[in-house]
Formats: C-alpha cells, structure tokens, sequence
C-alpha cells in the first residue's frame, strides 16, 4: 500500500539544488496519489507544526534557486529522545508516515533516529563539501565548484596583471574536493587540502620557484578551508621569496547561487528515488550515486563508510600545475 502522506524537509548547511529535489519530491509524491508537507527549518519543523501541505504549484519556479525554500536549521531539542518522539508523534498525528530528509550525514543520523521510531526516511545527500562516503558526488557541489572556479578566475586576471601570488581559500573543512578540482580547472601552482599533509617549502615555496625558473610570474595556490592560514601563508611566501602576495576567503559565496544543469539533474532523480522508495513502505536508506547511477542503501551502511580522498587526481593535479 502507498504512504497516504510524506513530508520533505532540508537540514543542516544550505546547498543549491536542495530546491530541486524538493520540487521533485513533491511533484512526484502528487504524481503518485500522496499528500506531500512541505516541513520549514528543518527538524524544528516537525517539533513546532511548521508544516504545510504542498502542491504542484507550491514548488513552480524554484528548481533555478539557490538556498532552500523550506529554510534549514539545526535542532538540539531533535537529538533527545524526547525531541525523537514529539517528532514522531506530530509525523504520526498528521498521517505522515515517511519523511525525505536532504541533508549531510547529521541529517541522516537524525533521520535514522526517526525511522526507528516508526516514521520511515529516506535521505538525500545535500552539501557543497561532497564529503558524504556513501555518495561519489553530492547536490551542491558542482555549483559550488563553479563559483569557487568563476571566483578565482577573476582574482587570477588581477593576480597575473601585478606579477603577484595571490592565495584562495575555499570552502571543505574535512573534505578538499572543492580546493582539488577547482586547483585543477585554475591552474593553481599549488594546492593544499586536509587529506594531505604539507610541507610549506616543498609544497608552496619550491614549486613557486620552479616555476618562476621557467619564466612563469604570477601564482594561484588554492588552499581547503580545513587546511586554513592563508594570510600567514602569504606572509610566509612575501617575506621567503619577496613576491607580493595577497590572501582572499571566498567564504558562504560558494553556498549560494543557482544551481547548475548537473545538481539541477542530480537533485531531481535522488527526489524521485526518494519518493519510490516510500511509495514501497521502505525506511532507514540514502539516495546516493554510484559510477554514476542512482542507488539506494541501507543508511547504517551508509554512515558507517569511510570517505576515499582521491589521491590518483591530486598526483594529477601536481604533476600538471607547473
């Protein structure tokens, strides 16, 4: 039997493309006889009744913003037993009996609370860092990589104009995906993440110099925001090798934005997964994507994965930037 009503709802960072699969969740819920509520600030939604019944034209238009439509907020009172069973109980009161939580793995782990107390989710991954093991990409990130590429590629014109050394940090604090591929696609002279342990002088400052030996005078280095120190790092690399050098934090930038064609796609097949899945009574899984399919899994499998650095593309990375 299908559910007779499923509630949506974003937690934890923001992320562009959260919109589209909650436009997808719900269009397909509709599509397939559900009532679908739109939950607002994330778990807090279903502790204080901020809930309200969605329609095909409650989510028109949003699939090209940014942000999320239902707001997201974090919940202390959510992570008590207590707050586990008020949830339950308000999901129970109004026929919701499955709920699609878009989010990272805190927001699964809330998730999978929630299942075991009797409301079946189903999690889709939504952060900008792709730091979700279960998941080989995750909505949010390809927007997040473009503006963090768009950013550089305009600090690199002012960079290269002044013969200066200019150092970009961006967002990942436990991942470097973001500072890998936008290194690469910038041509950063050097590139420091949280997975790699660096040395400052064979990492940064001999692969200035190298550079410079082949007639190169301005350098980009993009740096993980777990990784940190950029303006002691400039000031390290001014006074060393007496190159100006300029620091800049692109910060929450990267969160916002229109999403790109591929988290608009992305986010609406991981929502219509979702959606099936609840329609077969099924609880306690993640949408993720494999070799470039969506699956699904059980979600202990899922956070109990350990994340892979890929370490073939960063050896890449500094065998081409030079």
């Amino acid at each position: 039997m299908a559910q007779k009503s499923i509630a949506v709802l974003t937690s934890g960072g923001d992320a562009p493309g959260m919109n589209a699969a909650v436009r997808a969740v719900v269009r397909a819920g509709i599509n397939k006889g559900m009532r679908v509520y739109g939950v607002y600030r994330g778990y807090n939604g279903l502790l204080n009744g901020d809930v309200q019944e969605m329609n095909l034209r409650s989510v028109s238009d949003i699939i090209g913003f940014g942000g999320t439509m239902l707001y997201t907020a974090r919940s202390e009172e959510f992570a008590t037993p207590a707050g586990i069973k008020k949830a339950a109980d308000f999901c129970r009161s109004i026929d919701v009996s499955g709920v699609v939580v878009i989010g990272g793995d805190g927001s699964f782990k809330g998730a999978r609370a929630l299942t075991n107390a009797g409301i079946n989710c189903i999690g889709i991954p939504g952060t900008i860092d792709n730091d979700i093991a279960c998941s080989e990409y995750t909505v949010g990130f390809d927007t997040a990589m473009n503006t963090a590429l768009q950013m550089v590629d305009r600090i690199r014109d002012t960079a290269q104009s002044h013969d200066r050394c200019s150092i970009v940090e961006v967002m990942g604090r436990r991942c470097g995906d973001i500072a890998l591929q936008t290194g690469i696609a910038t041509g950063a002279t050097a590139i420091l993440v949280p997975e790699i342990p660096y040395n400052i002088e064979r990492d940064v400052i001999q692969r200035i110099v190298n550079t410079q030996k082949t007639g190169k005078k301005h350098f980009i280095i993009v740096v993980a925001e777990g990784v940190g120190k950029v303006a002691e790092l400039a000031n390290y690399i001014e006074n060393r090798l007496g190159i100006e050098t300029r620091a800049t934090i692109l910060g929450h930038v990267q969160r916002g934005g229109s999403p790109t064609l591929r988290d608009r796609v992305v986010a609406s097949e991981m929502g219509f997964r979702a959606v099936e899945l609840l329609e077969k009574n099924l609880g306690n899984r993640v949408v993720a994507m494999k070799d470039g399919k969506i699956i699904d899994l059980d979600i202990n499998e899922a956070l109990d994965m350990q994340r892979v650095f890929d370490e073939d593309l960063y050896k890449i990375a500094m065998t081409i930037s030079i």
